[in-house]
């Protein structure tokens, strides 16, 4: 046998032995031994033949609409892909399902020629299937793609590193890792070769790697309905989109713009024979079989996208995210989520974080937080598979809770609008315990507050209505109206007011009932369902007899009065007067006012004018003198009316020009725009500005468009007549 030393490419050394004869079988060389025998095995890193990798998964789908992000990669790594000394390095996150990996695909497919020593892709979810996402396994794949024999692969991280960057040093290559959910996974294998580029795509956003380490962040939003409906159009053709044009457009909805769904739609519709898109659109529009719909056979599913992100949680995250699934609404603030989980602010805002990290919850411009649609039903039916694991108990208390919470941030938001308003409902066992936001300094303004949670809120009041809540209904219900009486949203309005009534009626609490259907005559007068406020108003009058209540009674005349002012100015006047004695007998002096005012109004209608103005004037002082200014400029503007009946349209512009600037500054919307119709209405009479008339009925136009009211189309069509609203 003969020995010689020898050195390999890298320069290290090693010892080769020749055998000597003929050799059949294993071969020990050994002089003599003594105790235990060990072998001291060195790896031998060694070359394989250089190869070019070419492992970028091929695009079976076209990618639609991301014309924007191919550019951004291009300019980002432009640079590097014109032999800079640097290597490009992109993350692309977002939720899952929403193409990131179609994406890398796709620009590794159109710069191919721009990496001639080639291209790697790893699939990081599959190595968690096979190797719990170990980077070593990850190196250990990118190094045979780069021609390193298994024998001669090293085996500690370390030197894994170490041999990758030696491999790639000269090598122009594109790297994608695909689904890495640590920063960990990612920095072993950035390339070190110049022009060399790594794309990391994650369900996270590796933050990590953005603000340490130079990688340039590329979030992926969800698809536009435009790009939904081509993705569609795409897969199942043009044709048949068009000829169920409005089904389609529901199924990008219900899929929320995420190409996973649309690609599940598509592959439905394409393998069910008597499928259509509307009988699909009909199913997935029940939230319940949603998740259930979006799937094909139980093999390819959105739930199964999610599932594996929601399983890489931690546990305490994990709960958080299940806990918000019973949320009903869409946003929540990090109060609502802290509440609603039984946790404190500081802890649910941390979960917070690992949430929107992981891309399961998004955070809005405002500061707060939102889930994709889908992500959300996900979340419940996470909620819902471990409802027995939930410590602070199931969905009906987290709805509790949640109530709760509403209903005292709601009771102190009327207050500091309102103190001396009527009410029924009489939190104040609650609010003892409770901190006041409105009453420190720079607290939120209460209207502000209310009008960002208007969504929340009523789904909470759904939600519980539904789970039987009656108390916490009625009560919410009751103090939620003051953002209403404000901002005019008279669907919203309509629907929380019928919940409210409801839920007193079952709770047997008539005065509740009394106030809460006298309150849901507003909306139904507004949106012209005249027969069913009255039915509503003559509920509401058997309900306050019942309670004995004088100040209800009087509040619940005032209401009846302003629906005969629609129909019956005398019956109208009979009511309002009832209301000033009902008021006087229950000493509620502001009440007066209010009827005084609605009383001048009715007496204005009935064409007693000079009577009306005494009235009005006489309404109008006393409201100032109680504070109440949003009402004293209501009476202004029904004085400015008065002036116009007497044939005085100077005075009536006047009048009305300083009501309308007072109710806009009190933010009563609804009534500023009834002024500014008015003053449109004169001002066209006697031969003003054609410009000044469209730019009240402009702003009226917009009031009464975000309100949801059916003066707005009759405004557009006057605006459309003058030249439109522009």
């Amino acid at each position: 046998m003969m020995s010689e030393s020898f050195r390999d490419r890298q320069g290290h050394p090693y010892v080769r032995n020749d055998l000597s004869g003929n050799v059949d079988g294993p071969v020990v060389q050994a002089q003599e031994i003594h105790g235990d025998i060990t072998f001291n095995v060195r790896t031998v890193v060694a070359d394989g033949p250089v190869l070019r990798p070419d492992q970028v998964p091929p695009l079976t789908v076209r990618c639609v609409n991301h014309a924007e992000e191919l550019s951004l990669l291009d300019s980002d790594l432009r640079a590097v892909l014109r032999g800079s000394s640097s290597v490009g390095f992109v993350v692309i996150s977002g939720i899952p399902g929403v193409g990131k990996t179609t994406l890398a695909c796709r620009w590794a497919d159109t710069v191919r020629d721009r990496f001639p020593d080639g291209q790697i892709f790893i699939d990081y979810a599959a190595l968690r299937r096979r190797a719990g996402g170990d980077v070593s396994a990850a190196l250990v794949m990118c190094l045979r793609a780069l021609g390193v024999h298994d024998t001669f692969m090293p085996e500690s991280l370390e030197e894994l590193t170490a041999h990758y960057r030696s491999r790639t040093a000269d090598r122009r290559i594109l790297v994608v890792l695909d689904d890495a959910n640590r920063p960990g996974q990612v920095l072993p294998l950035v390339p070190k070769g110049p022009g060399s580029a790594l794309l990391v795509t994650s369900n996270g956003k590796l933050g990590e790697l953005v603000a340490l380490d130079g990688a340039r962040p590329l979030p992926l939003e969800p698809l536009t309905m435009a790009d939904g409906l081509r993705l569609l159009a795409q897969r199942c053709g043009a044709e048949a989109v068009e000829a169920e044009r409005g089904a389609a457009e529901r199924l990008v909805e219900f899929c929320a713009g995420l190409p996973k769904a649309l690609h599940l739609v598509a592959a439905r519709l394409l393998t069910g024979k008597r499928l259509t898109m509307s009988r699909l659109a009909e199913e997935l529009a029940d939230e319940t079989r949603r998740l259930r719909g979006l799937s094909l056979r139980g093999e390819h599913s959105v739930s199964a996208v999610l599932d594996l992100t929601y399983r890489a949680l931690p546990p305490d995250a994990a709960r958080l995210y299940r806990v918000l699934g019973w949320f009903p609404g869409r946003t929540f603030d990090a109060g609502t989520a802290a509440v609603a989980a039984g946790l404190d602010r500081a802890e649910a805002e941390a979960l917070l974080d690992v949430l929107e990290e992981s891309s399961l919850v998004d955070v809005t411009e405002d500061d707060r937080f939102r889930f994709h649609d889908l992500v959300r039903l996900h979340a419940r039916e996470c909620a819902d598979d471990a409802a027995e694991e939930e410590p602070e108990g199931g969905r009906q208390a987290v709805v509790e809770r949640l109530a709760t919470h509403y209903l005292a941030l709601t009771a102190f938001a009327d207050r500091a609008v309102r103190e001396d308003r009527l009410r029924i409902g009489n939190p104040t066992g609650l609010l003892r315990d409770a901190a006041d936001p409105f009453a420190v300094e720079g607290g939120p303004d209460p209207l502000t507050w209310l009008e960002a949670e208007r969504a929340g809120i009523l789904a909470v009041l759904r939600e519980a209505s539904g789970l039987g809540l009656h108390q916490h209904v009625w009560q919410l219900a009751e103090g939620f109206t003051v953002l209403f009486l404000h901002r005019r949203y008279l669907g919203d309005w309509k629907e929380s007011l019928e919940l409210g009534a409801a839920a007193a009626a079952e709770a047997v609490v008539p005065a509740a009932e009394a106030r809460l259907r006298s309150l849901l005559s507003r909306p139904l007068m507004d949106l012209g369902e005249y027969d069913r406020a009255r039915a509503e108003l003559e509920k509401a009058v058997a309900c306050a007899e019942v309670s004995a209540h004088a100040a209800l009674k009087a509040s619940v005349q005032e209401f009846s009065g302003r629906y005969w002012d629609r129909f019956d100015a005398v019956r109208a006047m009979a009511a309002y007067r009832r209301s000033v004695e009902l008021n006087i007998e229950a000493g509620e002096w502001r009440g007066v006012a209010i009827a005084t005012y609605f009383l001048g109004c009715a007496q204005d209608a009935a064409g007693r004018h000079d009577q009306a103005l005494d009235t009005l004037r006489r309404a109008h002082q006393d409201l100032l003198a109680r504070d109440d200014e949003r009402m004293a400029a209501r009476a202004l503007a029904a004085l400015g009316a008065v002036h116009d009946h007497k044939g005085d349209p100077d005075a009536a512009m006047r009048v009305l020009g300083e009501a309308a600037d007072a109710l806009r500054a009190e933010k009563a919307s609804h009534y500023e725009a009834q002024a500014l119709v008015l003053l449109a209405d004169v001002t066209e009479r006697t031969g003003g500005a054609r410009e000044t008339v469209r730019e009240h009925l402009v702003r009226a136009h917009e009031i009464y468009e975000t309100g949801g009211s059916p003066e707005a189309e009759k405004l557009r069509e006057r605006l459309d007549r003058l030249g439109g609203a522009g």
